[in-house]
């Protein structure tokens, strides 16, 4: 029987209603549901899907289904992950900025991911230092399970680089500042690609814990002149090992 998702959003579209999947392919066939739901405007941008647990008793499939139907929509551009606040429904405004980005990196990949670090150290010294005046515990738990993530994963390169991300996007979440989650959403693909590329510069992901544990340090004591200082130290480690290959 067809069932009815609940999506939190205080301006509610009509809700969708999806089928139970086939026993094949399951995760496509998740894909290929909400993805129609979003093109037809039942699912509307800005809006947070429910929880994997949901989404999988909705479908009546396993919880490891939902979640590779989670990653492929966000391969897609279709949604994207906020730790702490959940998965979102992206606008086509910034999947085409985000489209725009990547090309240019594509296009000089060195040269670009250097501008990004150069755009890194504009930026996020000062988000750190705000962040540390006004994160909230969820959001400081958020960080400190990404760094003690980020232990458990330096041999494992896609793990380390999500959490890695969650790390800095619970900083700017804690800011309070919505224009710079979607700076932030607009980039996360070239973010991810320059960890990418920093984890296999040898010894990257141990500078980079050293780096991540003394801004996280600051961030618990609500220091934000310290934290400012512990993120400029770290994207200038982050500059030197983009530079590195």
């Amino acid at each position: 029987m067809a069932r009815t998702i609940e999506v939190d959003n205080p301006n509610p579209s009509p809700k969708p209603i999806y089928r139970a999947v086939r026993a094949s392919r399951l995760y496509e066939q998740i894909v290929e549901q909400v993805e129609e739901s979003i093109l037809k405007g039942r699912l509307k941008p800005g809006e947070r899907l429910p929880a994997e647990r949901d989404l999988a008793q909705d479908f009546g499939v396993s919880r490891t289904a939902v979640r590779e139907a989670i990653k492929t929509l966000r391969e897609k551009g279709l949604v994207e992950a906020y730790s702490g606040r959940g998965t979102f429904v992206t606008s086509g405004t910034s999947q085409a900025f985000r489209q725009s980005l990547d090309l240019m990196v594509r296009i000089n990949p060195q040269e670009g991911l250097l501008h990004l670090a150069e755009l890194r150290q504009m930026l996020e010294p000062e988000i750190a230092a705000r962040a540390a005046t006004r994160i909230d515990e969820q959001l400081l738990a958020t960080m400190q399970e990404a760094v003690a993530q980020m232990d458990a994963y330096l041999e494992d390169p896609d793990g380390y680089v999500e959490a890695d991300l969650d790390f800095h996007l619970a900083l700017a979440e804690a800011v309070g500042n919505p224009l710079i989650l979607s700076l932030l959403d607009s980039i996360v693909g070239l973010l991810r690609a320059q960890r990418m590329r920093i984890f296999k510069v040898e010894g990257g992901p141990e500078r980079g814990q050293f780096h991540h544990k003394r801004i996280l340090a600051a961030i618990e004591k609500h220091d934000g002149e310290t934290a400012r200082e512990a993120m400029r130290a770290h994207l200038m480690q982050v500059l030197e090992d983009s530079s590195s290959k």
